[in-house]
């Protein structure tokens, strides 16, 4: 597999990540294509295979793990996997893009670990694991028993930031976007201007 760069930004749930991937997805001069992940967790709302995930029930997810077309994958709880099939990343290569990821601090630092030479890790960092609940319990998806578990899971992943090659703080949302874009920027190689905002 060769191609374009990888960028990886992991972070626990309610950390901010996926906000700021969709901002950075709309800067054209990035040149970035996101990658979808799989799942065999059930969809929510109106999520769309493909576009959201790439849905799959458990067994198919078991035959990919067999056949090796992973680039990284974790069961994250039981029978609820994720992960990268790497025909994706060659699709995305294929079409001339870098490769921006929000995935789980697990999957990210396994593809860095991977591609090491191509890969910026990114952790988004929340204010506190306080805010995280906070933000969690705003979203409304979820019960609190789910929560808690990814409550009790942020504790554990907020001590895997100094695996990453930059922490962002993700306390004031505005700042982190112009962080990340210029983080990124600069590792595409791409011109932009430093003071936007």
């Amino acid at each position: 597999m060769e191609g374009g760069k990888l960028i990886i930004f992991s972070a626990p749930s309610g950390s901010g990540k996926t906000t700021i991937v969709r901002y950075l997805l709309e800067q054209p001069e990035l040149n970035l294509a996101f990658s979808v992940s799989a799942t065999s967790r059930p969809r929510r709302g109106k999520e769309k295979n493909g576009e959201h995930y790439y849905f799959m029930t458990v067994s198919e997810f078991k035959k990919h793990i067999k056949n090796d077309d992973f680039l990284e994958w974790e069961e994250v709880y039981r029978d609820n996997f994720y992960g990268t099939l790497k025909t994706e990343v060659e699709r995305l290569w294929a079409e001339g893009k870098n490769v921006i990821f929000d995935i789980d601090v697990v999957g990210g630092l396994r593809i860095k670990k991977k591609y090491p030479d191509v890969t910026l890790a990114v952790f988004v960092k929340p204010p506190s694991v306080d805010e995280l609940k906070i933000r969690l319990k705003k979203r409304s998806t979820e019960s609190d028993d789910k929560i808690n578990m990814r409550i009790a899971k942020a504790s554990v992943e907020l001590a895997t930031a100094p695996q990453f090659d930059k922490v962002i703080k993700n306390y004031d949302l505005d700042t982190a976007l112009i962080e990340a874009k210029n983080l990124v920027a600069e590792y595409v190689g791409a011109k932009t201007s430093k003071t936007e905002g």
